[in-house]
């Protein structure tokens, strides 16, 4: 049975600042339907979505390395700040090239 994870909008933005700091993240998506998100007082964690069991984290990622590479970063940066058993889903959701 997987864990449940404590005080959404504060696991929400704790995973916000340590995805932002990774250095082949340009920064956090909350999706083409603004889905990706998690309530917080006053708004929403954008690009981090904390459920029951799960966190879904979206991406727009930095040209050059490989996305999967990218994934499993923003995967392990998230896995440490979250109780074991937690699932953590990665969408990288646009690539951003320096040029836009």
């Amino acid at each position: 049975m997987a864990s449940a994870v404590p005080d959404g909008a504060a696991t929400a933005r704790r995973i916000a600042a340590a995805v932002r700091a990774l250095p082949d993240v340009a920064g956090l998506s909350a999706g083409p339907f603004g889905t990706v998100a998690t309530p917080d007082l006053g708004g929403r964690v954008e690009g981090v979505a904390v459920r029951a069991d799960t966190v879904e984290i979206a991406v727009v990622a930095r040209w050059g390395r490989p996305l999967p590479g990218i994934a499993d970063d923003v995967r392990a940066a998230a896995a440490g700040l979250l109780p074991e058993g937690v699932g953590v889903h990665v969408d990288v959701a646009d690539v951003a090239t320096g040029t836009e």
